[in-house]
């Protein structure tokens, strides 16, 4: 599998191994999703491809001849510490310790299962998780940048723009706008904004 467009061209990595026999369900919502332009597209299409990810994983625990050798276990546990605690101040060397091999041997192995490092797969993990929250307005930009691992709001601001090539804030007035019932109240007093214009 190569790299899928996003919205307006950008090509996003995909992982670099499928499971044998993926369910159909999740292709066809992948196919879907590829083939139309919506906000907030790659984030839409960042979930089925994790599944596709952890699908491959969990296949590779099949035993019996023909089947597909075992799993990589520093790969798994490195993906789970990742996962677990996206606001760690985690480094390469931090992993390697975590995981018992040296930086260079997980590194390598971890970006020979997934198709990318360690490091930027925590990336998009933790923007990801940042787009999740940010749908609560009850949490402020830097109360969601401490959650996943950012310094500052304005540095998860940089990297969650140059990511989905929209700002925090642009991507919860949309997600708040596409969510609300178009006979819905104004938020929170003010005056009912039109929908979004798509692009």
């Amino acid at each position: 599998m190569g790299p899928h467009p996003g919205r307006g061209g950008t090509r996003h990595p995909t992982p670099a191994v499928v499971a044998r026999d993926p369910d159909p369900a999740l292709l066809d919502l992948l196919a879907r999703e590829v083939a139309v332009d919506a906000p907030a597209q790659p984030l839409v299409l960042d979930r089925p491809l994790d599944l596709l990810l952890l699908a491959s994983l969990r296949a590779w625990t099949a035993d019996g001849p023909g089947q597909a050798p075992a799993p990589d276990g520093v790969v798994q546990e490195a993906l789970g510490l990742l996962r677990a605690s996206p606001e760690a101040p985690w480094t390469l060397d931090a992993l390697a310790r975590r995981t018992g091999t040296s930086r260079s041997t997980s590194t390598k192995r971890f970006s020979a299962v997934t198709g990318t490092s360690p490091m930027a797969s925590l990336t998009e993990w933790r923007l990801a998780v940042a787009a999740d929250l940010l749908a609560d307005r009850d949490l402020t930009l830097a109360s969601v940048a401490g959650r996943v691992g950012y310094a500052s709001p304005f540095s998860l601001s940089a990297a969650f723009a140059r990511r989905y090539g929209v700002s925090p804030a642009r991507y919860r007035e949309r997600t708040v706008t596409d969510a609300r019932p178009a006979d819905a109240p104004p938020p929170r007093g003010g005056a009912r904004r039109p929908p979004p214009r798509r692009p």
